[in-house]
Formats: structure tokens, sequence, C-alpha cells
């Protein structure tokens, strides 16, 4: 793929959800990356906000951004403080949480539609919007892949990207 223009990164996350696309049947569309080291060893995950664990850098594609894989990019810098490439569209995810599973983190959120993309980090930031309330880590296939469990969504995610899984 083209090296992908440089954007301007804003230190301020947005917040709410105003601005949120949805697709046909309500669902919230939701865009992701599962970034890679260079070599494909390593994956990087970023503590969830909102509960105990770690999860793939992600959010809702916003009615500004054109291109779910732009929302992609900007939740990376966000969440993760990273600067990306895409190699891969790892392609549509659909939820697979349940009913009980959705309200039990708030009522309101909507079922949710995945967009992941499988990204190159070409540069790490040492300060990123969210770096106050997320970590970030570089983990293993297999330690990725555990962490994950709990969220067959990003799971799948991982095992459609091209991760060394030696």
């Amino acid at each position: 793929m083209a090296q992908e223009p440089k954007q301007e990164r804003s230190m301020t996350a947005r917040v709410g959800r105003d601005k949120q696309r949805y697709g046909p049947n309500g669902e919230r569309l939701v865009a992701g990356v599962v970034p890679l080291s260079a070599d494909r060893t390593k994956v990087l995950l970023i503590e969830s906000s909102g509960r105990k664990g770690w999860v793939l850098p992600k959010g809702g594609w916003e009615t500004d951004e054109a291109t779910q894989e732009a929302a992609a990019r900007r939740e990376a810098w966000e969440e993760a403080g990273i600067e990306t490439v895409v190699e891969k569209d790892l392609g549509e995810i659909e939820e697979k949480r349940t009913e009980a599973q959705i309200k039990k983190y708030g009522a309101t959120a909507p079922r949710a539609s995945y967009r992941f993309y499988e990204v190159k980090v070409t540069e790490e930031k040492n300060s990123w919007p969210e770096m106050h309330k997320r970590d970030r880590q570089w983990m293993s296939y297999a330690k990725a892949r555990e962490c994950l469990r709990e969220r067959p969504e990003l799971l799948e995610a991982l095992e459609r990207s091209s991760v060394k899984r030696s």
C-alpha cells in the first residue's frame, strides 16, 4: 500500500457519540487496528478504559471522517499514541457479545459492527491524548490471544492478521 500522509494530530481525544455513524440496523460502526511490529512478531495492546484488561485500539467511525480507515488510524493515535501505515483491511466483524454482556457495560450501548485494519507501527510517541488513562504493551501472539479471550470480536481481528504465531 502507498505511504499515507501524516495527519494533523490533536492532543485532545474526541469524546461523546454526537458524530457517531450507525449502520442500517442501528448498529454502531466501529473502526480499529491490529498494530504489529515491523517483524510481525508482536502486537500492541492497550489497557481498556471501561473495564480491566487489554484490548486493541478501536472506536466509533464519525461523520466527519471519510473512511473507516481514517477513523481507525485516529483511534490508534488517540488511544495508543502510534503513527501507523495500513497494510491490510481485515474486513468486517459482527458483534459477538450477548445482549446481557452489552447491557452489563451500559444499557444504552448499541450492538456494533467492527472493521479492523492490520497496521505497521511507524512511530510510538512519548505523549498522546489518552496516555494518562491507558498503558500500552507489546505482546507475543500467545499473550495477546490470552488477553483477548473474553472479547471474541477482537480475538477474531487478531486471528485474521499476519502476526507470527510462534
